[in-house]
């Protein structure tokens, strides 16, 4: 390759989840709800976070922000994958591939490093309990906040860098409903094999070690939990309970989807579209119902936000 992008390709055709036409009214249906549920409950835990003051804690400010990625995550791919569930031509334009696959690593990438930034918060809160307030004041939240994204940002330009300049002569038939970086790889017009490896390969290891450090957090503070036998110990194991299941829920399918040497089609849709819809929908349900704190902050809010619909009548 000379760096110059030879693309002729303006376009990409999306062949989407299925043609049967009884499951796509059932997608439709199911997916259309997902996203709306899912943007009304990290809404409403935003919103809890922001004007309940019992809530301005580290651990609900790293919430609230994990919130808000998850609502990013699933608007980058489920408004284009529910608009063209009946539609006979799917297809995107090259920047707006370009475009999603951007935003989709970027929130990925951040999302790795905030839920690290969460097993640390709880490592500090239950290790280190007299200095919490000391080691996880403001400065050091927003700054785990602003690494999260400066590393998703460069994560995702990093790999970006290497495939904008690929040429793209055709074909241009995506077996997927939204663009990611493997899938389009393959459609270069030049042998991509060694791109392909160090693409998955990078992703694959970044995806690997974040889950192995949260891990072994996890484990480090179970074991200081069992060793105390004070009454905060159940309510400190309902929280990691909580932080273990939306870990597992996000990087079991990143995980399976890179590790796995050649999955098959049906599985690598499934797995896109629990990764990029079910996870973002089932975070605020997890935090809520294993939260009590939470969930008496959202009655609040939500009474106050129905009082001052009545005063404005």
């Amino acid at each position: 390759m000379d760096g110059t992008n030879h693309s002729t390709v303006s376009e990409f055709v999306f062949l989407g989840i299925t043609n049967i036409w009884e499951i796509q009214l059932i997608l439709f249906v199911f997916a259309s709800f997902i996203y709306v549920a899912n943007m009304m409950g990290n809404s409403l835990i935003m919103l809890t976070v922001v004007y309940d003051h019992h809530l301005h804690s580290p651990m609900y400010f790293l919430l609230a922000n994990l919130s808000f990625i998850d609502m990013g995550l699933s608007s980058a791919t489920s408004p284009k994958m529910i608009y063209d569930l009946f539609r006979k031509h799917k297809v995107i334009s090259f920047n707006g591939c370009i475009t999603q696959i951007f935003f989709v690593h970027v929130i990925v990438g951040a999302e790795m490093v905030l839920l690290i930034a969460m097993a640390f918060d709880r490592y500090v809160a239950i290790c280190k309990p007299l200095h919490y307030l000391t080691i996880m004041n403001p400065q050091v939240c927003i700054l785990f906040v602003v690494a999260a994204w400066m590393l998703g940002i460069i994560h995702s330009v990093a790999q970006l860098a290497l495939v904008v300049k690929l040429p793209f002569c055709g074909p241009n038939v995506l077996d997927s409903f939204y663009c990611d970086l493997p899938r389009l790889i393959k459609l270069a017009c030049t042998d991509t094999y060694q791109l392909e490896f160090m693409v998955t390969a990078i992703s694959g290891i970044i995806s690997d070690v974040s889950f192995i450090i949260l891990l072994i957090s996890y484990a480090v503070i179970i074991l200081t939990v069992h060793k105390h036998s004070s009454g905060g110990s159940s309510k400190a194991l309902s929280t990691l309970s909580s932080h273990i299941t939306v870990v597992v829920l996000f990087f079991g399918p990143v995980i399976l989807f890179y590790a796995w040497p050649s999955p098959t089609i049906n599985l690598d849709k499934f797995l896109s579209i629990f990764d990029a819809v079910l996870t973002p929908f089932l975070n605020p349900i997890i935090y809520t119902f294993r939260n009590k704190e939470m969930k008496v902050a959202m009655k609040r809010v939500c009474s106050r936000i129905g009082n001052f619909r009545k005063i404005s009548k």
